[in-house]
């Protein structure tokens, strides 16, 4: 399955960069493209100072653009956006596809004093629930977005999915460019999977902190190994994807088959 991630920075309401980025993909045969976090809307500390009416208007207007840009090219696209709903704001990722629309709203989100999404937005604090899970051309993913890949609970609910790929689309920054790779890597071996991660490059700074989004999107195998990874530029990463090396890799490590008979005994 040939999947791409388009590495960008905050676009708001401009779509240039997406219809030239999505019709060059279109043409080398993509059939699944992943964005990172805030490339659709503002970074999450300049939405602290946006009126909700503005943020709803972008999110209107970018849903438009995205189930427009899938239904022409023929592409299942997964961007993060903000919806707002009776005067509330919610923090979800999107999966567009030609015929439908699914929707994944962020079951754990980041509670750190200078970045609180977990106040900010009205997402639902209640037991985690199996994240979104789709097919593409039979390739089967699952979404997982940014600050949930720390938690084992989340894995736990697609342990026996059977899933080909995990999309994350994510955020990075600061000094943890490292350890991202480090878990992402642990995560894809230890779940037999790939993981494609789309993360944001640019920057905000505020009074007290610089935040540079590093880039860096990649692709891990199901065995753990990092197959492809761009810079820190603007950029699109097209990859290749075997239904067939999962399988391989699962039968190699034989880790869902030990759970199972632990379980049993």
């Amino acid at each position: 399955m040939r999947a791409a991630v388009l590495q960008l920075n905050s676009q708001g309401v401009s779509s240039t960069k997406l219809y030239n980025h999505i019709r060059i993909a279109s043409k080398k045969g993509v059939k699944l493209l992943l964005l990172g976090e805030y490339v659709l809307n503002p970074f999450f500390k300049e939405l602290e100072n946006m009126s909700i009416s503005m943020i709803r208007e972008q999110a209107t207007h970018q849903t438009k653009i995205l189930k427009e840009l899938s239904t022409t090219y023929n592409i299942t696209i997964v961007a993060p956006l903000l919806l707002v709903k009776k005067g509330k704001i919610y923090k979800s990722v999107v999966k567009f596809s030609p015929s439908s629309t699914s929707y994944y709203n962020q079951q754990l989100l980041i509670n750190y004093a200078h970045w609180n999404e977990e106040k900010f937005y009205a997402n639902e604090i209640a037991p985690i629930q199996t994240p979104l899970i789709f097919k593409v051309d039979g390739f089967k993913c699952a979404i997982i977005c940014g600050f949930e890949i720390h938690f084992d609970t989340i894995f736990e609910k697609l342990r026996f999915k059977k899933i080909d790929c995990i999309l994350v689309p994510s955020i990075g920054t600061f000094d943890s460019y490292e350890r991202w790779k480090m878990i992402l890597a642990t995560r894809a071996f230890t779940n037999n999977c790939y993981i494609l991660r789309a993360n944001r490059i640019g920057k905000y700074k505020d009074k007290e902190y610089e935040w540079k989004f590093y880039g860096d999107s990649t692709l891990f195998s199901p065995d753990g190994e990092l197959l492809s990874h761009l810079g820190n530029k603007e950029e699109l990463m097209i990859v290749d994807m075997s239904h067939s090396a999962v399988l391989d890799s699962r039968r190699s490590w034989g880790f869902k088959e030990a759970y199972n008979k632990r379980i049993k005994s």
